[in-house]
């Protein structure tokens, strides 16, 4: 156990402790009683298990466990050095871990940018272990790769991924001037409290190129998935520099269990934080549902 935190206003305790998963050592917060169904959520570049903060809260004071881990990579016990070390199904072999470590059969599974994409994988690879998925930001890698590849709009869009597979280049440019690249994706609209836990994270070398490394092996996972049998909620917003509307607008296609699209009128990429309470709304949803 590492630390402690209590949100305003609630019982609950979130505890942030360290779990064995795959070898690896991970920081996961936990909060919510045991027993209770539990909801599994996964972070995206550049952030932390903090940016689920307001969820969290809202998930917590419904009756549900929360399960929000630092991700490989981005916890320091966790961070092998090999880019094969970070392909999806790595990924996802270390959310299915940390659920084992908790003695979580199954779970609801709620991810946002690269989580996403590990949530996505986890859900149509793995059904057994979900109880549904929501899916923030981005769409089913499959209609994400198809976007790529044929919408121009979307080649705009992903073209800074370029720059953040070139090993040592993207590490320079995003960590000058203590991060201030960085610091610039996030805010605004996010504020520097908001910002600080991911960019305190962030900041060391070794931990940033262990976060760029998931786009460096990112050439798995992609089009070759299957459909979404479980429920599944996808979440898009219409000011997201990241995310086109060619990528959200197929999504559908891809999933065969019940299916909600949810699109967010003037929100950006970080919609944990901006729209935390409409989140949460849609995984308990989900989970009642």
């Amino acid at each position: 156990m590492r630390g402690t935190r209590t949100y305003e206003n609630s019982p609950n305790e979130l505890v942030t402790m360290e779990i064995r998963a795959n070898e690896l050592t991970f920081e996961v917060a936990v909060s919510g009683p045991d027993d209770a169904p539990a909801v599994l959520l996964l972070h995206g570049f550049p952030q932390s298990h903090r940016c689920w903060d307001g969820v969290v809260e809202r998930l917590n004071a419904e009756g549900y466990r929360t399960i929000a881990p630092d991700q490989r990579g981005y916890s320091p016990g966790a961070r092998p050095s090999a880019v094969d070390d970070y392909t999806v199904s790595n990924l996802v072999g270390d959310a299915l871990g940390i659920l084992d470590a908790l003695h979580v059969p199954k779970a609801h599974v709620v991810g946002h940018d690269w989580g996403a994409i590990v949530a996505w994988n986890l859900a149509v690879r793995h059904p057994e272990r979900a109880r549904s998925l929501t899916a923030l930001s981005v769409p089913h890698p499959a209609a994400y790769a198809w976007a790529r590849a044929n919408d121009a709009d979307q080649q705009r869009r992903s073209a800074y991924i370029d720059l953040f597979r070139q090993e040592g280049k993207a590490e320079d440019v995003l960590l000058a001037d203590n991060a201030d690249r960085l610091r610039g994706v996030m805010v605004p609209p996010l504020t520097e409290q908001q910002a600080e836990p991911h960019l305190d994270l962030l900041r060391e070398r070794e931990a940033m190129t262990a976060a760029l490394n998931w786009y460096r092996a990112m050439d798995s996972g992609y089009g070759d998935l299957g459909p979404s049998t479980v429920p599944t909620t996808y979440v898009w917003s219409t000011e997201d520099l990241a995310l086109g509307a060619a990528g959200a607008q197929r999504c559908e296609q891809h999933v065969t269990g019940p299916y909600r699209f949810v699109r967010l009128e003037g929100v950006t990429h970080w919609i944990p934080e901006q729209e935390p309470e409409t989140v949460a709304r849609e995984v308990l949803g989900r989970a009642a549902g």
